[in-house]
């Protein structure tokens, strides 16, 4: 019998049982319906992140002060952790070494202290802040995006000016629309003090993934009024007002687009750590964007995979199914395979039709399951904000599998049929 033969033969037993066959196919469906969207949705969240860290500064280091003990070394930094002597933090005088020796490597180098949390007020008006002492390559460091004005320049540091830049979101809340809020004085309510600064700059607020440069998470929890966004001011206004000691617990080094970035790395922590060779507490840790990013994205990657095979299983489910179905069909069509091998077929003609059957069964599942994974996929890749399509090799792995499952899962019933006696099968009721 022809191929073709057996495929119309197929087709015209599935119609006949339209019910039974979409029940078989269900395994097929859910299973790789599940993987493809689980696999599509972590190809989003990938996507999604690494553009996040990306906008960040896929070249920068971060270099941080850690306790001299093993625990540390596998643990996060001290970063706004304990008190910590002015004479151990890393110093400005690094620093300027630091950048007399690698000048045509680093980009820009990021300082931070924190002034705490405070609240923007004028009259009834108000906006939360988080207040940021920052450098003149805070800026160009964390790729914060200015909408007018400009960011802190170094005359601004060195005369410690009180001036600000704010968040288009405090200018929402503090200012009318068609009012421009360059020259401004707005004033700054804290614990323990008042302060007065200039806005000289307006930037665009963005919830932050993390912590780790300095900018506050997005919280949901409050509303689009209430959110906390950064002020900053010159690194050293903010260390005076808040009396803070000269030093950093950690910088951010933006190195050019061109430097090995593994390699630059370990060479800035091992310059570094000469200045603590003669510390019994701390040393430098240090650690770069771009292996952050491969660690993420291999750790989201083998995440994925992971739900994938667990959703697989329903593949398994599925095949037994099919395996299920052919079975009875064998039963049900016992005195059709006695005729048929009466008038001289095969047994490998008979295994072949059943097989056929088995592989029609899961393509059709199948493409209905690779269908509705597109679609799940698609939709949760855009709810997460990063609209992605399966990629082709999982498409084609999704149905080649499909019909490896037919294969597997239909030889036995269909090596049943072929081995029935047919003067026996000719007698079944």
């Amino acid at each position: 019998m022809l191929l073709m033969e057996n495929v119309q033969l197929a087709l015209e037993g599935l119609k006949s049982n339209k019910m039974r066959a979409l029940l078989t196919m269900l395994g097929i469906i859910i299973g790789i319906g599940s993987v493809i969207a689980i696999m599509t949705v972590g190809d989003s969240m990938t996507a999604s992140v690494s553009s996040s860290m990306q906008s960040l500064g896929a070249t920068n280091i971060i270099i941080m002060l850690q306790q001299k003990d093993s625990d540390s070394r596998r643990g996060p930094p001290l970063m706004g952790g304990g008190n910590i002597p002015e004479e151990d933090l890393i110093s400005d005088d690094m620093i300027e070494r630091y950048l007399n020796k690698y000048e045509r490597n680093v980009t820009a180098i990021g300082l931070s202290s924190s002034g705490g949390s405070a609240k923007a007020r004028d009259g009834r008006l108000y906006a939360n802040v988080s207040i940021t002492g920052t450098n003149e390559g805070y800026g160009l460091v964390n790729n914060i995006n200015m909408l007018e004005g400009r960011f802190l320049r170094e005359g601004d540091i060195k005369s410690n000016r009180y001036v600000a830049v704010v968040s288009d979101k405090l200018v929402k809340n503090m200012f009318r629309s068609n009012e421009s809020p360059l020259g401004r004085e707005i004033k700054i309510n804290s614990d323990d003090s008042i302060q007065t600064y200039t806005i000289i700059g307006v930037y665009e607020h963005k919830d932050s993934i993390g912590p780790s440069m300095g900018a506050p998470f997005g919280d949901t929890s409050v509303s689009e009024k209430d959110v906390r966004t950064n002020l900053y001011v010159p690194i050293t206004t903010c260390n005076i007002i808040n009396s803070l000691e000269s030093g950093y617990q950690s910088i951010t080094i933006m190195a050019g687009t061109d430097v090995d970035s593994a390699k630059f790395t370990e060479e800035t922590k091992k310059y570094f750590n000469d200045f603590y060779k003669n510390n019994a507490k701390y040393e430098i840790g240090a650690m770069s964007m771009e292996a952050m990013m491969s660690t993420m994205t291999d750790m989201l990657g083998i995440l994925s995979i992971a739900v994938a095979v667990i959703a697989g299983i329903s593949l398994l489910v599925g095949g037994i199914g099919v395996m299920n179905i052919m079975l009875v069909s064998v039963t049900e069509r016992t005195r059709e395979i006695g005729t048929r091998k009466a008038l001289g077929a095969r047994n490998s003609a008979i295994r072949t039709q059943f097989i056929v059957e088995a592989v029609i069964i899961c393509a059709i599942g199948g493409f209905i399951g690779i269908l509705t994974g597109i679609g799940l996929g698609y939709t949760g890749s855009i709810l997460l904000g990063s609209p992605c399509f399966p990629s082709l090799f999982i498409i084609l792995i999704a149905v080649l599998f499909s019909m490896i499952i037919g294969v597997f899962f239909g030889y036995y019933p269909a090596n049943k049929a072929a081995k029935l006696d047919p003067i026996e099968a000719l007698r079944y009721e």
